[in-house]
């Protein structure tokens, strides 16, 4: 079987780790071919079933990428002539030769979540995630083969349309965040008292200012005995309002955003907190909680769908946009040690569910049966 995959979307973050998990565990098939159009970030192990192919083209440009997807790619299928044709990114552009089973994702829940959209200032980005929304489901419709990474995010999609044929296959979790490395030490990073965790990039909908006002609402010696740590790229609108947050709350001392933190030391920076936060309220597979889970730490989640259904009874929930809930959500956990304790054993056991060589067995099988 020939497979060609259209990856040039996948650029950092997320989408390079589903493929570099996905095409690190290619099954034992007689005469498979993996050809796959990526950007020259994406890297790979060398194998003898995998070949990078070029495009010549200068489709870093989100434009010229779809020009290319759109006007050039069919051309190109035509002379390989692919069994399938895989876009991991969710959205086809490209119309599939005669024969060529098309398969893709949904990934990006943020076209179909009208509360994030109205949050978003008028502008480019806007009209973009409105674009989107109506590509996606072309897409998704067209599709031999739609993977969901979580049943909510299909019942999302299968409420609007028809699709051909549906798996709901989540993503699992790396084993970089399974194991822990005493040897790695985030003392520069962390504060050297306790401290509750936040990882997330700052967006609307991730919910750091309602964070640090629950923070900020715990006793006072709560707060003297733990500080907040939040991690994410904040240069940006959203981060800036915390931050002056912050300093007018004079609390620069007790709640500390870093920033970024190198992937390679971000399992001790979970491991070594006293409690973890997750307040997004729009996800579609929370790839941070699953993380959060795998370090067996007490962990505290918004209420809203799907965190649940990848949470379980694992973590405590809260409402997102209720600093109040999430305040006492801290306290309760922070002020009673036994009850800390059961929540993260159950994170340890949740955790385990979630399995990259599980992942990727459902998607090549999926895929293969086309």
């Amino acid at each position: 079987m020939k497979i060609v995959i259209n990856a040039l979307s996948a650029r950092i973050g997320g989408g390079q780790t589903y493929l570099r998990q996905l095409l690190s565990r290619i099954p034992d098939v007689p005469d498979l071919q993996i050809l796959i159009f990526a950007s020259d970030s994406l890297d790979i192990n060398d194998h003898p079933n995998i070949k990078l192919l070029k495009t010549n083209f200068p489709t870093e440009n989100p434009l010229m990428r779809t020009f290319w997807e759109k006007y050039i790619l069919p051309r190109r299928l035509r002379e390989i002539n692919p069994d399938v044709f895989f876009c991991p990114g969710g959205v086809v552009a490209t119309k599939a030769p005669p024969g060529c089973r098309v398969v893709t994702m949904f990934r990006n829940m943020v076209p179909f979540d009208e509360v994030v959209k109205k949050q978003m200032p008028y502008g480019l980005q806007r009209i973009r995630v409105n674009l989107l929304e109506g590509v996606m489901l072309r897409s998704m419709a067209g599709a031999d083969l739609v993977i969901f990474i979580s049943e909510f995010a299909r019942q999302v999609i299968e409420s609007r349309i028809t699709v051909k044929k549906a798996m709901t296959i989540p993503h699992g979790i790396s084993a970089h965040f399974r194991q822990h490395d005493a040897a790695v030490s985030v003392a520069h990073i962390v504060p050297a008292k306790p401290y509750i965790l936040y990882v997330s990039r700052f967006e609307s909908y991730k919910h750091h200012q309602e964070v640090v006002e629950a923070y900020l609402k715990l006793p006072a010696a709560i707060q003297a005995a733990y500080d907040l740590v939040l991690v994410g790229e904040n240069d940006n609108p959203f981060g800036d309002v915390v931050r002056n947050l912050i300093k007018n709350k004079a609390a620069t001392h007790k709640v500390h955003m870093l920033g970024g933190v190198k992937y390679s030391t971000l399992p001790n920076v979970y491991r070594q907190a006293q409690l973890i936060v997750f307040a997004s309220s729009c996800e579609n597979c929370p790839n941070i909680l699953l993380e959060a889970l795998s370090a067996g730490r007490p962990i505290i989640c918004s209420s809203v769908m799907p965190m649940p259904e990848f949470g379980g009874d694992a973590v405590a929930y809260f409402n997102p946009v209720d600093s109040d809930d999430i305040s006492q959500k801290m306290a309760l956990l922070l002020s009673n040690p036994q009850l800390a304790d059961q929540y993260a054993e159950r994170a340890t056991v949740q955790g385990l569910k979630y399995n990259w060589d599980i992942t990727a067995r459902d998607t090549w099988t999926a895929i293969l049966a086309l």
